[in-house]
């Protein structure tokens, strides 16, 4: 199975950027999406389907905001919207799907850039998720937790951590989340494969010239329990796909 993870940053926009173009060359077999900032019926989603992809939404009660999707060409065995707390489902945050005995878990992690109230909310938010990771893995021990996090885990993951130390995305308290998640036994796909520096999925937009100059972060991730870890096959990020000021990650695994 060929998974891709990608923050579009509105769907509706990526489109006008060439997004459908770019399915056309058939980069995955499932394609998790975060941030599509619009519901099923505000999208001509039959070009998705035209492409050979089913496409599953879990949209924000507010308009234009947040939201999640998956398009795929294996049909997923059952489709779970949501994780039962309320306020991350009213923002549409995850969307889950199971291929055999293999659950798929898309989900947009808060931002606290905003200020302290979405900061405080994102602790919540990752204190909960975290619990219910945990729960789940009971009942399903071999997960894949694609999205954008909203956090660069070490130095490395980032290009100016010096300068960033005090910034929503790489704060002490974020990062030491991070090292509790793949302390318990997650496995970080993309630096299972790559140790190399300087590789990032987002640029931030305020900044026209960081993106050419590759000053960005690395937030978005496909990680995998420990059960799946001989699966692995192959892992990229692709930063010359541009219909957003993320990029998409690549994950390939044998299932």
């Amino acid at each position: 199975m060929r998974i891709i993870s990608y923050n579009v940053n509105g769907i509706r926009a990526a489109i006008n950027k060439g997004f459908l173009e770019w399915l056309q060359t058939d980069p995955a077999d499932v394609i998790c999406l975060q941030e599509t900032k619009a519901v099923k019926e505000n999208v001509d989603h039959t070009k998705f389907n035209d492409l050979g992809y089913q496409d599953y939404w879990f949209s924000a009660q507010k308009k234009g905001y947040s939201g999640v999707a998956v398009f795929t060409r294996i049909k997923p065995d059952n489709v779970q919207y949501g994780t039962g707390h309320k306020v991350s489902d009213d923002e549409g945050r995850v969307l889950q799907l199971d291929f055999g005995d293999v659950k798929l878990i898309n989900a947009y992690f808060p931002s606290g850039t905003t200020g302290e109230e979405r900061q405080s909310f994102k602790y919540v938010w990752l204190d909960e998720f975290f619990v219910y990771l945990n729960e789940l893995r009971k009942k399903y021990p071999k997960l894949i937790l694609c999205g954008d996090y909203n956090i660069a885990h070490k130095e490395i993951d980032i290009h100016n951590p010096v300068g960033n130390k005090n910034t929503s995305g790489f704060l002490t308290e974020e990062r030491a989340w991070m090292d509790k998640f793949f302390k318990h036994e997650w496995i970080d796909t993309f630096r299972h494969f790559h140790e190399e520096p300087h590789r990032y999925s987002w640029w931030s937009q305020r900044f026209p010239t960081v993106r050419l100059q590759n000053k960005g972060w690395r937030i978005d991730y496909i990680n995998v329990t420990k059960p799946l870890r001989k699966n692995l096959k192959d892992s990229e990020i692709y930063p010359n796909v541009m219909h957003s000021d993320h990029c998409p990650v690549y994950l390939d695994i044998n299932l």
